[in-house]
């Protein structure tokens, strides 16, 4: 019995020595094909490379994607910090450029006032409890304003000095309706005649000033000039208030009263002139 398992197992090597030896020898006859144990252990590793790259793979991906969001979120903060600095330019600049435009206007009032003394001042506070009432400018008694002295804005009369103080002065715009000090002797120069009349109010919700005690019974023309008359005393003649909008008659029917766009506008008040008192050559 013991000798049949050890005839078996020299069989056996027997038998692997011959499988080996036939290996080789196939093997060296056909050099160009590859062996089969190489084929098998090539085809086993590109499974597993398939199997184990996919995951891998997408990993791989997500740290990729993780990577490019933290970039975009990166980038879309930079650019919202750049369009808010682009926004915080443009109102800067429309600012300056509102400033422009009532400088400009502020320099052609200037040049017009040929006949005149002026002082160039700007808005330093508006209450809005009071916005229709009054304003308060950098000008005051130190620069040579006082009080009743016409002050105007752009293009038109907007009221006059009620207040000063060394450094500053309190403007009464013609919007107060509440004191009749501040109504101001207007006239209209027609081609035929002069039309006198008092501005003695202010409508807010139609933005328009109303003349009244007109004495005169001329046609009266919408788009025609209103300027001061210079009756008042101390307003001069011939600055502008605004131009005729509206004509009716008053409550009673026996008088006309006209409705006047103002030249300048109320509600943006930045930059005042001050109408000093006739020049040299205008008193002599």
């Amino acid at each position: 019995m013991n000798q049949f398992f050890t005839n078996k197992k020299l069989i056996v090597l027997l038998v692997s020595v011959i499988l080996f030896v036939s290996l080789i020898s196939i093997s060296m006859r056909n050099s160009s094909s590859i062996p089969f144990i190489q084929q098998a252990s090539n085809d086993i590793t590109a499974v597993l490379g398939r199997i184990y790259s996919k995951p891998a793979n997408a990993v791989i991906g997500i740290f990729d994607s993780i990577d490019n969001l933290q970039d975009t979120y990166t980038e879309n903060q930079r650019l919202k910090v750049e369009i808010d600095r682009i926004y915080e330019r443009q109102a800067e600049l429309n600012t300056l450029k509102e400033e422009n435009d009532r400088l400009e206007e502020e320099l052609e009032l200037k040049q017009s006032l040929t006949d005149y003394r002026t002082i160039s001042g700007a808005v330093i506070s508006r209450n809005p409890d009071n916005w229709v009432d009054q304003v308060i400018i950098d000008r005051g008694s130190q620069d040579g304003v006082s009080v009743g002295m016409p002050v105007m804005s752009g293009n038109g009369l907007i009221g006059r000095i009620s207040e000063t103080n060394p450094t500053s002065s309190k403007v009464v715009l013609l919007t107060n309706i509440e004191q009749t000090s501040n109504q101001v002797s207007s006239e209209i120069i027609s081609e035929d005649k002069t039309i006198y009349g008092i501005i003695s109010d202010y409508n807010e919700e139609t933005n328009q000033l109303l003349m009244s005690q007109i004495t005169s019974t001329s046609e009266i023309q919408v788009g025609e000039q209103v300027t001061t008359s210079g009756l008042g005393g101390s307003i001069p003649r011939g600055l502008v208030i605004g131009e005729v909008e509206e004509v009716s008659m008053d409550s009673y029917g026996l008088a006309q009263q006209v409705y006047v766009k103002p030249a300048a506008d109320f509600d943006n008040i930045r930059f005042v002139t001050i109408i000093h008192r006739l020049a040299e050559s205008g008193e002599e």
